[in-house]
């Protein structure tokens, strides 16, 4: 009896750390498929800011919470371009969760798809260091539309981070004032199969991208392959 017992909680074990590493990897490759959409919007994200982008989160169907009167959460992914300054090409991707803030008046039932464009070093530091609250310890903006970089306000110049949505088919810029963005180190932990932080993922020179996070990081580089931001280009030719 107590042979079988161990045999079942051993199997119970097994099938649990199974159903989180799918469910994680799942995840991962739902972040892939979101990102190509969006880079598919006619008038998406402007050509430049990809270009001069640091690094990437995508959070897929994020909802609202059970708490919390237009709160949400969701969980996703952060690629980075590798390289001491960020100036090489998308490196492997680590997993971050999004909690709290408002994303507006959306149906309770409707599923939301973020993205946020890492501007600068500082932000992209802080963003590795651990959970940081947007607006507080790093600033962000609702980034503006194709048509709209011709606009430049310091109302998103100089914000370090850069926050969109998509819902229901339509994109735009969205605050996410308020919200905390953290390292989801469990969620990584079962994408990579031990024990890693964001930081180590994203800084580390030998880490592999895991075949459900390939899609995500081949659609960044197709469409964003170099770093051009002045500080990249400072930062690598003092």
């Amino acid at each position: 009896m107590f042979r079988y017992s161990t045999v079942v909680l051993c199997f119970t074990f097994v099938a649990v750390a199974l159903y989180a590493a799918t469910k994680e990897e799942t995840r991962l490759e739902k972040c892939g498929v979101v990102m190509e959409e969006i880079m598919n919007v006619p008038d998406n994200v402007p050509q430049g800011l990809w270009n001069k982008a640091d690094c990437v989160i995508v959070i897929p169907s994020v909802k609202k919470a059970a708490m919390g009167l237009g709160e949400r959460s969701g969980r996703g992914a952060m690629v980075c371009r590798s390289g001491e300054n960020f100036n090489g090409p998308w490196g492997a991707p680590a997993m971050y969760a999004l909690e709290g803030g408002s994303l507006g008046f959306q149906p309770d039932r409707e599923a939301t798809d973020l993205v946020l464009l890492i501007m600068t070093h500082r932000g992209a530091d802080s963003i590795l260091n651990g959970k940081i609250k947007l607006g507080g310890d790093a600033s962000v903006a609702a980034g503006p539309k194709g048509g709209e970089a011709q606009l430049a306000t310091d109302a998103y110049m100089g914000a370090e981070i850069l926050s969109y949505s998509r819902s229901r088919g339509l994109f735009a810029g969205i605050s996410l004032q308020g919200s905390t963005l953290r390292p989801d180190d469990e969620a990584s932990e079962q994408i990579y199969g031990r024990k890693i932080t964001a930081k180590d993922i994203v800084l580390g020179k030998e880490i592999v991208i895991p075949v459900t996070g390939r899609h995500l990081v081949h659609v960044l580089q197709k469409n964003a392959p170099r770093n051009e931001s002045i500080q990249a280009s400072m930062r690598a030719n003092p």
